[in-house]
């Protein structure tokens, strides 16, 4: 039996809000606060609305407060504005649009979402893992947004949310419980892409039209992946650990969420296997267009020049042959040692050695035996997650076409946190006098510290040079060489504008004292 309300039922061609919205379908219930989620008419402007309906006992002073309080933090949403948010229209209170005899407690009017429902799409097939990932970070940037300005949106029901014409996932139903926390919205981006990657809900009170995620014998939650193999293993990891409360690592903001999404799903795409025709003959063909590979064409150059210095060379060793051959004089004077000659045409040792110990030489961009390369390099961030973790060592490898980003903020620093950087641990002690940076990240602000751990708290350790990014080439010196075995490049600002900051650093170089 239906819930009655002024002029009818809490069913399709009921009427709610003192007769203005005429229900015409029912989306889900959270059950968790009463919320009846329906699609409705808007008799007065004629347009679609989306209608989230706290149903209650307006007498029950425990359900009215916790109705108010959804309301209030509605109401607030309502000066929160993204594409991926269906814009609050109104909110109906009692005695504001909403009689005593309806039995409810209000209802929350918000802009009608076309597309899909997410339950609906997830029953229908599986979401490959890459568009997953970019559902999931179209749905985090709103997130993030809202809380820099300490909104919670209550995304955390999967009957809530829609996916529009164009693939995006979109909070169709605006309407935070009471009790939910900011914590509670970054829970629910880890269980939105556990349910696009297995169809299953990682959090308590789902819907009952989709199974609830299953966990093993101590209670934590069966990795995507193990579920269905196709899941790369660090976006299954990304999934569980934001769900987790902490014993898996829990991932904490959306920021380290877009992080590691738009990481994931970039690789994910760049691996996707093209397909392939095999002729009769056996030859693989396909009819992928080539890749425009700078890397690749940079070596294709390389080589073919090497090729045609070694052939000319080779000429012109046989012609001074066939001279030598038919020449009748002798050479006139004593024999000439070529290898004392090669010898004394060589550099004099300095005693810094012919290489920077590692064999790989630095690409011409530095003197042999000047640069002393890390034995390893990790991101530093004593404040959370790292940024762009796998792609630490791309900083010091000596190749300009490669290089490790910052994630991109929307604020500068220190607002979201102090900075964030990379940490190069040497195998013995260096003697630092200089760091050289090669970067196109004008304004970039950078600290060099050196530390005595591996993985120290920013206070315990201390600044030996600073400065600013300012073209492509930049070099920081140390007042006094510094003698370190743990050596940090700390970013303290990053290059850009309003919304989008982010650094990149191609290659970093640690030069110690003559």
């Amino acid at each position: 039996m239906g819930i009655r309300t002024h002029g009818g039922s809490l069913a399709p061609g009921g009427v709610v809000g003192d007769g203005r919205y005429r229900l015409l379908a029912q989306f889900g219930i959270d059950e968790r606060g009463g919320a009846h989620l329906w699609r409705a008419r808007d008799g007065q402007l004629r347009r679609d609305v989306a209608l989230t309906i706290l149903v209650g006992d307006p007498a029950d002073v425990d359900a009215a407060r916790q109705g108010r309080r959804t309301l209030e933090r509605a109401a607030h949403a309502a000066k929160f504005t993204h594409t991926s948010v269906a814009r609050v229209l109104d909110v109906l209170t009692l005695g504001n649009g909403i009689s005593s005899s309806e039995g409810l407690l209000g209802i929350v009017v918000s802009e009608w979402t076309k597309g899909t429902d997410l339950i609906d799409l997830v029953n229908e097939k599986r979401i490959a893992p890459s568009t997953a990932a970019r559902m999931v970070q179209a749905l985090a940037e709103p997130v993030e947004r809202a809380h820099q300005s300490g909104l919670v949106l209550g995304i955390d029901h999967p009957q809530r949310l829609r996916v529009t014409p164009d693939g995006h996932l979109r909070l169709a139903f605006p309407g935070p419980l009471p009790d939910t926390t900011l914590r509670d919205d970054v829970k629910a981006l880890g269980a939105v892409l556990y349910l696009l990657l297995t169809g299953r809900w990682a959090l308590p009170g789902g819907p009952p039209a989709i199974p609830a995620a299953p966990r093993n014998q101590t209670g934590q939650l069966v990795p995507p992946h193990v579920i269905e193999p196709r899941v790369p293993q660090e976006m299954s990891a990304l999934a569980v650990r934001t769900v987790s409360d902490g014993g898996q690592g829990g991932i904490r903001t959306s920021a380290a969420i877009l992080r590691v999404l738009d990481r994931v799903a970039a690789e994910e795409e760049r691996t996707r296997k093209q397909p392939e025709e095999v002729d009769p003959d056996g030859t693989v063909w396909t009819t992928k267009k080539p890749v425009k590979d700078a890397e690749r064409r940079r070596k294709l150059a390389l080589g073919v020049s090497a090729l045609v210095i070694a052939a000319v060379a080779a000429l012109a060793w046989a012609g001074m042959m066939a001279i030598s051959f038919f020449q009748d004089d002798a050479p006139s004077g004593p024999p000439v040692n070529l290898a004392d000659e090669t010898s004394e045409q060589q550099p004099q040792d300095n005693g810094e050695g012919g290489g920077d110990g590692d064999g790989d030489g630095d690409g011409g961009r530095t003197t042999p035996g000047e640069a002393i390369t890390p034995a390893d390099v990790t991101v530093y961030n004593p404040e959370g997650e790292g940024d762009s973790v796998s792609e630490a060592p791309l900083a010091v490898d000596g190749d300009e076409s490669t290089s490790w980003a910052t994630d991109q903020y929307q604020q500068q620093f220190p607002a979201f946190k102090s900075g964030v950087g990379l940490i190069a641990a040497f195998d013995d002690p260096i003697d630092l006098a200089r760091v050289r940076i090669l970067a196109d990240s004008p304004g970039t602000e950078v600290e060099v510290r050196v530390a005595d751990s591996a993985d120290p708290a920013l206070s315990e350790t201390r600044t030996v040079a600073a400065g600013a990014l300012d073209g492509p080439r930049t070099e920081l010196t140390l007042d006094e060489p510094a003698s370190a075995e743990y050596v940090i490049v700390w970013l303290t600002s990053l290059s850009g504008e309003e919304g989008e900051f982010q650094s990149e650093l191609t290659d970093v170089m640690f030069l110690p004292s003559a």
